[in-house]
C-alpha cells in the first residue's frame, strides 16, 4: 500500500527523536563504573539495569539498528532516578538525564501508557485530583486499617497495582492546607515564608507538614500556604512527559508570584528540586525561564532554610533516643543538602545520632518504581533495612515523603521496631517538650 510506513522509515523517524543527544550518549565511555553504585544492577545483574546499557540502546536507536519498541519502554522505565550514575561518572555524563530523554522519545514515538496517562490526567487537573484524594481520606477507614505506632495502613482490599501486604501512608481526613488560613501570622516576623507543601505531604503526611509550620513559627516567620499549588511536576518530569510537567511548573510559578515572600520551602528533597530545576525545564521558553530563575531563587529545603537563617536552640527540650539518617537521593545528588538536617538533630538534647552504613544509598523507592517494580525495590529496601537495623537506632529520619513511606514498609514487612519521621518532626517535638520545662 502507497501509505504503508516501512521500517526503515520508522527507525529514520525513532533515530530523529534522539539526534540532538547523540554528541552526550557518545561522551561514555563504558568503562561501567556506574555498576558499581546502581542499586538495580546491584540486585539485578542485567546490562540494561544500568546506565552504560540503557546508554547503549539509545545509540542503537540512533544507528537505526533497534526501533523504539515496547521492550525499550520497557527497560527505560527500569531507573530509579537516583543519580548515582551521574555522580560516579569519570567523565561527567549526565546519564540520568539522558535516561530521561529516552523516556521521553518513547512517548513521542508510542505515546503514554495508558496507566500513566489516567494517572497524569487526574494529576493535572487539580480540582479533580483534589477531589478525588479529599474522599479517599474521609473514607479511607473503610478500605484501610492502621498498622499501629509506624503512621502507616493495609489495605482491607485488594487495591490495583498495588501488593497487598504492603504498608502504605494513610490518606488525612483533612488536608494539610485545609486546616490553616492562607497566611498563618506572626508578630514582627523575620520573614515572610511560603511553603510548598507537595501531594504526600498535602494529603498523606500532614504530620511533616504541621511540624514545619510549627517550627516556622517558633522562630519567628509568618508562613504562607497558597492554596492553589499543585504537584511540582517531578511524577511526570520522570516519566518523559516533559510538556505536561511544564505546564505544572507554569501553574506554580504563577500561584507563587502572586505572594509576597522572602523565601519558598520545601520538606521534600524532590519537590525543592523540581523547583530548582523549572528555569531548566523551561529553558526553550526565555520568558517563563526568567519567572523560573525568580521562584528558584527563593527556593530552600527546609533544613537548609533553618540553617542558613538561623533557629532557636535554647529553648529546645530532651529527646532520649537514638536516631539514624537516610539520605534521600535527590537530597544527597540533587540538591546536595546533606549536612543541614544532621546539624539540626545533633542540636537536640538528649537525641543520640548514629551513622548508618550506605546512608546516601537508595532505599528504592523511586516514587511509581515501587509500584510498577515492588518487589525488586523491596530488595534494594531489604538492605536499606538491614543497615537500619544494625544501628540500633529507634528512630530513622528521611527528608522525603516517599522515602518515608517505602522505609516504613520494609521496616513493617522485616518486623523491625523502628519508626521513620522527617528531622523537621523531632526539632518541633523538641521545642514542644521545651516548652514542659
Amino acid at each position: 500500500m502507497a501509505n504503508e510506513i516501512t521500517a526503515e522509515e520508522i527507525n529514520k523517524h525513532d533515530a530523529t527523536l534522539l539526534k540532538d543527544i547523540d554528541d552526550a550518549l557518545a561522551n561514555c565511555m563504558k568503562c561501567g563504573n556506574c555498576q558499581a553504585g546502581c542499586p538495580i544492577y546491584r540486585e539485578t545483574r542485567k546490562e540494561f539495569s544500568v546506565a552504560r546499557g540503557k546508554i547503549s540502546l539509545m545509540q542503537a536507536i540512533l544507528s537505526g539498528k533497534l526501533e523504539i519498541t515496547k521492550e525499550f519502554d520497557s527497560m527505560m522505565a527500569q531507573c530509579l532516578t537516583c543519580k548515582t550514575c551521574a555522580a560516579n561518572c569519570p567523565c561527567g555524563v549526565k546519564a540520568d538525564e539522558l535516561i530521561l530523554r529516552g523516556r521521553h522519545a518513547t512517548i513521542k514515538a508510542r505515546g503514554l501508557n495508558p496507566i500513566k496517562k489516567t494517572v497524569f490526567s487526574l494529576l493535572s487537573n487539580r480540582p479533580l485530583f483534589n477531589t478525588v484524594l479529599r474522599m479517599g481520606g474521609m473514607f479511607g477507614w473503610l478500605t484501610f486499617k492502621d498498622i499501629p505506632d509506624k503512621n502507616a495502613v493495609l489495605s482491607r482490599l485488594p487495591m490495583p497495582g498495588m501488593d497487598p501486604n504492603r504498608a502504605t501512608a494513610p490518606l488525612a481526613s483533612t488536608p494539610l492546607r485545609a486546616e490553616y488560613p492562607p497566611v498563618i501570622k506572626v508578630d514582627n516576623p523575620r520573614y515572610k515564608v511560603a511553603f510548598f507543601t507537595g501531594c504526600t505531604i498535602n494529603f498523606m503526611y500532614t504530620d511533616m507538614g504541621k511540624a514545619v509550620i510549627e517550627v516556622l513559627k517558633e522562630n519567628g516567620h509568618e508562613v504562607i500556604l497558597p492554596g492553589a499549588q499543585h504537584c511540582c511536576g517531578t511524577p511526570v518530569h520522570v516519566s518523559g512527559a516533559f510538556e505536561l510537567a511544564n505546564e505544572m511548573a507554569k501553574h506554580n510559578i504563577e500561584v507563587f508570584e502572586r505572594f509576597d515572600c522572602d523565601y519558598i520551602v520545601g520538606a521534600c528533597g524532590s519537590c525543592v528540586e523540581a523547583l530548582l530545576d523549572y528555569p531548566k525545564w523551561l529553558e526553550d521558553e526565555p520568558d517563563w525561564a526568567v519567572r523560573a530563575q525568580a521562584l528558584a531563587d527563593k527556593v530552600r529545603e527546609i533544613s537548609q532554610f533553618l540553617v542558613e537563617t538561623g533557629y532557636k536552640t535554647d529553648n529546645l527540650g530532651a529527646i532520649n533516643k537514638t536516631v539514624t539518617m537516610h539520605d534521600p537521593c535527590h537530597m544527597v545528588r540533587g540538591i546536595h543538602v546533606t549536612e543541614q538536617p544532621r546539624e539540626i538533630l545533633k542540636s537536640i538534647p538528649g537525641l543520640n545520632f548514629v551513622e548508618m552504613k550506605e546512608h546516601d544509598r537508595c532505599c528504592g523507592s523511586g516514587g511509581s518504581f515501587s509500584l510498577a517494580h515492588y518487589e525488586l525495590s523491596r530488595q534494594i529496601n531489604d538492605r536499606k533495612c538491614e543497615n537500619i537495623k544494625a544501628t540500633n537506632a529507634d528512630y530513622v529520619c528521611a527528608s522525603c515523603p516517599s522515602c518515608r513511606m517505602h522505609i516504613t514498609d520494609g521496616i513493617v514487612q522485616n518486623k523491625m521496631p523502628q519508626v521513620v519521621y522527617h528531622p523537621i518532626q523531632l526539632l518541633a517535638e523538641s521545642y514542644k517538650l521545651g516548652k514542659q520545662k
